[in-house]
């Protein structure tokens, strides 16, 4: 599946608190709202998957960009195996 790593605070949007503060990218938001207790989240077409395994290895490298992940899904828990950048 495809989507976006954005956090739990956030969600599907950032535009809540880039408004709130001065203008930041996504990587900056998500990063900062992760390092302020938000956990990741795959959001793939507005639908938000809390990720379980919040200490995989290349999760944060890749905050508020747009990936292909591999992994098992269950409801709206998703266990990350591979994580890359897409495709443009």
């Amino acid at each position: 599946m495809s989507g976006t790593i954005s956090d739990s605070m956030c969600g599907p949007s950032h535009a809540a608190m880039t408004e709130r503060r001065a203008k930041m990218t996504d990587k900056q938001c998500t990063s900062g709202c992760v390092q302020h207790g938000g956990k990741c989240v795959l959001v793939e077409n507005r639908r938000v998957f809390q990720i379980a395994n919040q200490d995989f290895k290349e999760l944060a490298q890749f905050a508020g960009e747009i990936v292909r992940v591999i992994g098992d899904v269950n409801v709206d828990q998703l266990t990350l195996l591979k994580i890359e950048a897409a495709q443009k």
